[in-house]
This record gives structure tokens, sequence and C-alpha cells, in this order.
């Protein structure tokens, strides 16, 4: 029997279905758009000023520099502790070859006892063929029982000495391996803190890069005004520039005031004068490029001065000077960290391996906070 209901029809199967659902697709695109726009408009972190970009870049190579310090110190206890593994293992080798020799002396006497069969002095008497001989034979083994004695003495305190080479060894590896583990760190750092900088550079527009070179010009020119005061105080200190005063020109080719400590300072600033220009490689100590400690301690092995390789040694060397009884000569170390050091040339200023990306030169030494200073000879 047919049934009497109509059919229900699809609402988007009607006419007006259709416009329903063109209409519920309308507005659900046009709720994605709004999203889109609502994400769009979000806000975004605001561009940095060139100043800002400045800060952040002198602040990387300032982290930069002390990863530097850190990787010259993890180098050179590498380099030091690869020289004590290698004389251990030298000396090893050695040890192994005079226990070799005592185990093979031992041996020989041992073979003897077997030869006489470990017989007693009478029984050996007894059966002698001739008395005389017997008496030759047990002088010459009182001879050999004290040789015995002597060489188990002597395999002994080989054995023990080179079971102390064994653990000194393997704790002198044990270090090594730390120090090369800090190497690779540092480096990593070094390299991480540059790659930043660099790419915070890379994003300047060139108006930009313009305000930046202008920023730097005017930093340095604020710490030239400074060393020039300096030295004008200086110059009125050692004798109001008269004729028996000691005066000098402070330049800006980095002319001096003042005499160096000594023949050797005087050797030292020749050499550094002679490596302006070179490009500051971090880790490198010459002859072709330089990071700051590797140039100092450089100009001062050039005077015949040996120095050791990082800031915070260099420190501790020499004498202690404030900075306005700075002579040429002198070491002049910089933040807190002391993480950056250059060599005094008078007048205020100084000769140092700045930063990647530039080269040795000569700056006024009010170009970065003053820790303090040294004479080193």
């Amino acid at each position: 029997m047919a049934s009497h209901r109509k059919p229900r029809t699809s609402v988007l199967a009607s006419p007006g279905g259709r416009r329903t659902a063109a209409g519920l697709t309308t507005a659900a695109l046009a709720s994605v758009t709004l999203l889109s726009q609502t994400a769009d408009a979000a806000p975004r972190a605001p561009k940095p000023t060139v100043e800002e970009v400045k800060k952040q870049v002198d602040d990387l190579y300032h982290q930069a520099e002390v990863a530097t310090e850190k990787y010259n110190g993890a180098k050179e206890r590498a380099g030091e502790q690869q020289h004590t593994v290698d004389k251990l293992l030298d000396d090893a080798a050695e040890r192994a070859e005079q226990m070799n020799r005592s185990r093979h002396q031992l041996g020989m006497f041992a073979s003897a006892q077997y030869r006489t069969g470990g017989m007693n002095p009478t029984a050996q008497l007894m059966l002698a063929r001739d008395p005389q001989q017997f008496v030759d034979r047990t002088h010459l083994m009182e001879r050999l029982t004290g040789r015995q004695k002597q060489a188990v003495t002597d395999y002994q305190e080989q054995a023990a000495a080179a079971a102390h080479q064994r653990a000194e060894a393997t704790d002198s590896l044990d270090r090594l391996q730390k120090s090369q583990v800090s190497l690779k760190e540092s480096k990593r750092s070094v390299q991480d803190k540059l790659t930043e900088a660099r790419q915070l550079l890379s994003r300047l527009t060139v108006q930009e890069k313009a305000r930046l070179a202008q920023l730097e010009r005017e930093k340095e020119a604020a710490a030239k005004r400074k060393a020039d005061e300096e030295a004008r105080r200086q110059r009125q200190h050692d004798g109001g520039g008269s004729p028996g005063g000691r005066t000098g020109g402070g330049s800006d080719d980095g002319g001096s005031t003042g005499t160096p400590s000594s023949t050797k300072a005087a050797k030292a600033i020749a050499f550094a004068r002679s490596q302006i220009g070179k490009p500051y490689v971090w880790g490198a100590t010459g002859p072709s490029s330089y990071d700051c400690s590797g140039l100092t301690q450089a100009a001062w092995k050039a005077a015949g001065v040996t120095m050791p390789r990082t800031t915070w040694d260099q420190v501790k060397i020499g004498s202690r000077v404030s900075t306005k009884d700075l002579q040429p000569g002198d070491l002049v170390f910089f933040f807190d960290d002391i993480s950056h050091v250059g060599m005094y040339i008078g007048g205020g200023k100084m000769i140092h391996a700045p930063h990647p990306g530039a080269s040795v030169r000569v700056e006024s030494i009010y170009y970065m906070p003053i820790y303090g200073s040294v004479r080193p000879g």
C-alpha cells in the first residue's frame, strides 16, 4: 500500500538548499579569510635600530673573544699534555726494554739452577770429582746468588716503576681528552658567535650600514680625543714641552709619547708596528695573522721575553702599573673578564688586533673599558 507521506527532500538538493549551502560555504570562506587576515595582522617584533644592532654585534665580538681565549688556553693545555703523553710513552717503552733485560737475566739464573738440580752444597761436595772444582763452583755460585738477588730487586723496581708510569700515562691521556673536548667546545662557541654577528650585519640596508660606520667613527673619535688629552697631560707632567723635558708627539699613525720602559720594550713595539695591517684571526699567533694575545705574545717573544698564551695568564706576569703611569711596551687589558689586550705605545694609544673583520692597528686605549696594565720584562 502506497504511503501518503511525501518523501523528505534533501536540503542540499533543493534550490533553496543550494542557496543555503552556498551561503554556508561563503560564510566559511569569509571566516577563514578573516582568521588569515587576523593572523597576518598580528604584531611583529620591531626591527632593531642600527644602534641596537651595533650593540649586539659588539657584544657578540666580545663573547667571541672570551671564547677565543678559552680556545687558546685549551689548545695550549692540549699541546702540553700531548707532549707529556708522548714522553711517558717513550719512557714506558724504555722501561719495558729494561724489564726485558732483567727478565732475561732472571731466566739465565733459573736455567743455571735447573742444571745444578738445586742440590745442596753437601751433596755437590760428595759428587764432585775434584774438591778444588767444588770450591771454585761454590765461590761462583755465591757470586751468582748475589747477582741473582740484585736481578730480582732490579726487576721488582722496574715492574713497580712501570705500573706507576702506566697509571700516570692513563691519567695524562684522560686530561688530554678533556682538553681536546674543551678545545672543540670553545671553537664551536667562537664560530657560533661570529656567525650570529655576520647574520646581523648582513640584514642591514646600505643606509643602515652607512649609519653603523658613522657610529663607529664617532666612537673612535671620542676615544682619540681622550687619548690626546692624556698625551697633553703626560707632556705637561714630563716637562711642559720645554727643551729639557721629555716630549713626543701623539700622531694619527700612533707616534709614541715617552720612552719605552726598556730596550726589550722598544724591540717589542718595533715588532708590533711591523705587523700593522695584518688581519685578525682568532687563535692565530702569526706570522700572517693574529688574535689579540697572539700579537702581544709574538711581539715580546721577538724581544726575547717568553709570554703566556692567554690574556688571563699574561695579566699575571711582570709588574702592575696604573693607567697614568703607562710607558710604551706595557700591556693594557680590557673588560672585567680580561678578554682583550693591546700594547701601549704612548700618547694614550696602543697597537692591537681588534676583532674579526679588522686588522692590526693603532687605536686609543680608551676605546674599550680598561681593566688594568702590566709591565713585562
